[in-house]
């Protein structure tokens, strides 16, 4: 045996050795050696609007050598031949961008030096900004290499993690618990199919500020690898949804989800109910059903709300995300799936035709309600085959429209939380088709109840070629009263991009982002709604207002969408509204000049048909008079079949057309803030 190959094998074995008696647990990592860091030449990239380092990006040099940056935005950059030189490095970001040089390449020259540094500065097109990974393995391996500090406990490998899909998570005993679908491990292609689960502190009980990470601390085997916290004795993969907590009949705290217990990507073998056994550290079956087991087969994340002082659980169900399933938040509603209400309009005729009349709730033109399996609905009852069915179709409707272009957006899988700062539902969803991925364009909306009216919406996240999805918001982490909101996703080439091209350390695997919520972009049209008094009045009133008049059930429809004060800019146009007097009584009238005292700014709109041509959701507002009467009202249309109504020449100013004629809403539903 060549000496060389001798010594090769007596070091194996004794580090071999060395393990077997080290008291060191498999994630903890030794420090590393002055002089290994210092052969390193360390490129930080940082965000040129933050100074931030920026986690995932790519450092390509000519011959095609890929580092990605780690969460501290660092690549430890050692290769042979190429120190103590000029390289050029090309770099790409998903969301971000550097600028290009005379010949157009995005890149820069570095002087490769051993021990040495250098920064770059990257700009963000994201409006949401890349914090961390928060699972897998090197998360902070370049920072390790180069002896830059770290926020972990284990920042290289902790529960054998590599890769995990699709985050789940909720406060349970004080504790935020975290479980995960399929999870990856570093020793075998397969991993565990039964679901893994961590915990952490909170960041008010000595958990990390969530600007910075998350120290999870796995449910781990004897040879500690992440274990199956749903084991199973039939085949299948577990996946577990709609995550929650609740009192028992006896008082205690009960940490319930949904199962599936899948044969494939699409295909069932059945559903149910777990429940956490804390002896056990485990999920074990609490109800046991059928394939079909809740109207809604993905029950998504849910969230507390109250509704007349009754407490209940709202699901965001997925794929396409809608919130229209709900359950009283007590012990045996939970358990027995004929408790659990849909949001539903019980047939066919939702209508998407934008040039449709607005529906009118007093003639109780097709309004949604919630209802039971089983529950007597107009003289007949609705078998859970039925409401399937209806809510299939139903479920074709949902989407939203890009405040940019006005195209029509297809929600995926998401989350919807009350967001306090804002007094809104913020739905934070991914993009099914979208332009720059299949599944990694992720988009921010609001909505004045949870069901909705979700209408209009912004991109705040792109991926090219790359899937990030079901992103989930993490209400609890929520900084200066949700002004800044934080959600984190699956990012993968699955679906979007191909397993050639799959980022290192990075794929399958959970990334955090932050969203400032001051931002200006995200300043989006709030329905306006028409609503008529007891003497026919009609009048226009935004959410707030509604709500403080306690006048939801006289709300006729949305006739247009515009935006409310607090969000506008010098860009847009006020709008005035007053009542004056008329023949027949009084009628309010809207003016883009304010003509008297008692005239109060109700909303902002565009001054001029500019983003018409641009934006097809965008539509003039006009203003008709009654012939003999006097009386006024405003629309979007442009002709009137009554021709007791003139319209006036000119548009008043220009607003956003209403998705549906069908109102969507649920106004009794009030956040339950601590989730």
């Amino acid at each position: 045996m060549p000496k060389r190959c001798l010594k090769n094998v007596l070091m194996a074995i004794l580090l071999a050795l060395v393990s077997s008696c080290s008291i060191i647990s498999p994630d903890q990592r030794p420090p590393a050696s002055e002089d290994l860091s210092c052969e390193y030449f360390k490129i930080q990239v940082v965000g040129r609007q933050t100074g931030r380092g920026v986690p995932l990006v790519e450092l390509r040099t000519t011959n095609n050598i890929r580092y990605f940056t780690d969460s501290n935005g660092i690549a430890a950059f050692y290769e042979p031949g190429l120190m103590d030189r000029d390289v050029f490095f090309f770099v790409e970001s998903h969301g971000y961008e550097f600028p290009k040089d005379g010949f157009g390449f995005r890149g820069i020259r570095l002087k490769t030096m051993r021990g040495g540094s250098a920064v770059i500065k990257i700009n963000r097109i994201n409006i949401a900004e890349r914090l961390y990974r928060v699972t897998g393995q090197g998360i902070y391996r370049d920072s390790v290499l180069t002896g830059y500090p770290v926020p972990l406990q284990n920042p290289v490998l902790t529960g054998q993690v590599t890769g995990q899909d699709s985050v789940y998570n909720c406060i349970y005993r004080d504790r935020l618990f975290w479980l995960w679908g399929d999870t990856n491990r570093p020793s075998y292609p397969l991993g565990h199919f039964g679901t893994a689960g961590a915990v952490s502190n909170l960041p008010e009980h000595g958990g990390l500020d969530p600007a910075i990470g998350v120290n999870l601390e796995y449910y781990v085997s004897e040879n500690g690898f992440s274990r199956p916290i749903c084991p199973f004795e039939e085949p299948g993969m577990i996946w577990l949804d709609g995550l929650l907590t609740v009192e028992d009949n006896e008082g205690r705290q009960r940490m319930v989800a949904k199962f599936a217990r899948m044969k494939g990507l699409g295909q069932a073998y059945e559903r149910g109910l777990v429940v956490f056994n804390d002896a056990k550290q485990s999920f074990e079956p609490l109800v046991r059903s059928g394939v079909e087991f809740l109207p809604f087969s993905n029950s998504g994340h849910a969230f507390r709300v109250s509704v007349d002082g009754k407490e209940y659980y709202y699901f965001g169900t997925q794929f396409p995300l809608a919130v229209r399933m709900r359950v009283r938040a007590k012990w045996e509603d939970i358990l027995d799936p004929n408790r659990y209400e849909v949001l539903t309009s019980l047939g066919p005729k939702i209508s998407s035709d934008e040039n449709s009349q607005p529906m009118d709730l007093a003639k109780n033109e097709n309004p949604y309600r919630w209802i039971r399996t089983g529950e007597l609905v107009d003289g007949g009852t609705f078998t859970k085959a039925s409401l399937i069915k209806a809510l299939k179709e139903e479920k074709k409707n949902v989407h939203l429209y890009d405040i940019e272009s006005g195209k029509r957006i297809t929600p995926h899988g998401g989350s919807v939380y009350f967001n306090n700062y804002r007094n809104r539902w913020v739905m934070i969803t991914v993009q099914q088709f979208g332009e720059s991925s299949y599944l990694g364009d992720v988009w921010y909306a609001e909505a004045d109840s949870p069901a909705g009216p979700w209408a209009y919406t912004r991109k705040i996240i792109t991926h090219n070629k790359y899937s990030f999805y079901n992103p989930k918001q993490h209400p609890y982490f929520d900084k200066d009263d949700g002004r800044v909101l934080f959600f984190e996703g699956t990012y993968t080439h699955t679906f979007s991009g191909s397993a050639e091209k799959a980022t290192p350390r990075y794929d399958y695997n959970q990334i955090m982002y932050r969203l400032n919520l001051d931002d200006s972009r995200l300043a989006l049209p709030v329905a306006v709604y028409q609503v008529r008094d007891k003497q026919g009045q009609k009048s226009y009133l935004l959410r707030e207002e509604v709500e403080k008049a306690g006048e939801w059930d006289i709300v006729e429809s949305i006739p247009f969408y515009a935006i409310e004060p607090a969000k506008a800019d010098d860009s847009l146009t006020p709008v005035y509204a007053e009542t004056i007097s008329t023949k027949s009584g009084r009628t309010i009238s809207l003016s883009v000049k304010r003509s008297g005292s008692s005239a109060g700014l109700l909303f902002y709109a565009l001054p001029s048909s500019d983003q018409m041509n641009e934006n097809s959701r965008v539509t003039a507002l006009f203003e008709y008079r009654h012939a003999d009467t006097g009386q006024r009202f405003y629309s979007i249309e442009k002709h009137m079949q009554n021709t007791d109504w003139i319209r006036m020449e000119n548009p008043l100013c220009y607003v956003w057309k209403a998705p549906s004629s069908t109102l969507l809403l649920d106004c009794k539903a009030k956040p339950v803030l601590r989730q």
